[in-house]
């Protein structure tokens, strides 16, 4: 779909809205969040083309009831994979939407809902997924939580521990639980952020956990690399999705875009899962990828 409506033009910053933790992509006020097109040269927007990158491959995916998660889900329907997502019961109504805009694609999508913060639940998703799907190829890891705080006083201990149980726990435990129902040619996948390369102030924890995930993922892809199987991060900057409105003050709202003068879409970093998923990538490991809008950063 071309054209001139763009989901946010150059210089224009994301309606401001407010909504409860965990974020809803059904409860987003204005513009709904793209999830299988990408922009176009003159402000509109066109269909994703796939191309069968990922034909017979079982993913699963977390938080994938929105967002980017409900994006690569999509992408990953469309390149010809099979996935699972895992998200939290506050977001039943949401995955029951990504469900039917995957099987709308033609493609096959299991649902477990699950809070990871415990081993035990990681072991038993995967252990789920594995006999749902028959394996699992892909591990993507994209889930989880922030909350805006401006001063480490204001930041209570409550809240450090929680977000260090959410975002970097799991992604332990699942990938300790996945890992030997991979073989060669497997691939773990990371969400990471921008924001351990920019140090953002008002999201210490979050941003201290997404510094641990990049260290995460480059120590696992040395430790499995000689098993064939690759693991790498991707690092997205400003993207339009529901974190926002449920965790970010209006003034942060209104400051939310990029160097290209807007936030990205779920979609545009959807498409660096594929292709770390796909052969495409197959001599790419221990790697970040950066879809931020033009951010520089060091690697």
């Amino acid at each position: 779909m071309a054209g001139t409506d763009s989901q946010f033009a150059k210089g224009h910053s994301v309606p401001v809205s407010h909504q409860s933790a965990p974020g809803k992509q059904h409860e987003m006020a204005g513009k709904d969040p793209v999830n299988d097109q990408l922009p176009t040269s003159d402000g509109g927007y066109q269909s994703y083309l796939p191309a069968n990158k990922l034909k017979g491959k079982r993913a699963l995916i977390t938080g994938g009831d929105s967002g980017i998660g409900r994006a690569v889900a999509i992408l990953y329907a469309m390149e010809g994979a099979q996935s699972t997502i895992v998200y939290m019961d506050e977001e039943e109504k949401d995955a029951q939407e990504t469900k039917r805009l995957v099987e709308e694609k033609g493609g096959k999508l299991g649902l477990i809902q699950a809070d990871l913060r415990s081993a035990e639940r990681c072991k038993s998703v995967v252990e789920e997924a594995v006999k749902g799907m028959g394996g699992v190829d892909t591990l993507v890891l994209n889930h989880g939580f922030q909350m805006m705080k401006e001063t480490i006083g204001e930041l209570s201990e409550e809240q450090w521990v929680k977000t260090f149980d959410t975002n970097i726990h799991p992604f332990f435990y699942l990938s300790k639980y996945t890992l030997p129902h991979m073989s060669p040619g497997s691939t773990i996948i990371t969400c990471a952020s921008v924001n351990h390369y920019i140090g953002r102030p008002d999201l210490l924890d979050y941003t201290s956990t997404k510094g641990a995930i990049v260290a995460f993922t480059r120590a696992l892809s040395n430790q499995q690399i000689e098993n064939g199987i690759r693991v790498n991060a991707v690092c997205p900057g400003p993207i339009w999705t529901p974190l926002i409105p449920a965790t970010m003050n209006e003034k942060a709202q209104e400051e939310f875009t990029s160097p290209m003068g807007r936030p990205g879409q779920p979609s545009e970093v959807a498409t660096c899962f594929v292709f770390l998923a796909s052969a495409d990538s197959s001599f790419i490991s221990g790697q970040s990828l950066h879809p931020n809008g033009g951010v520089i950063v060091g690697s």
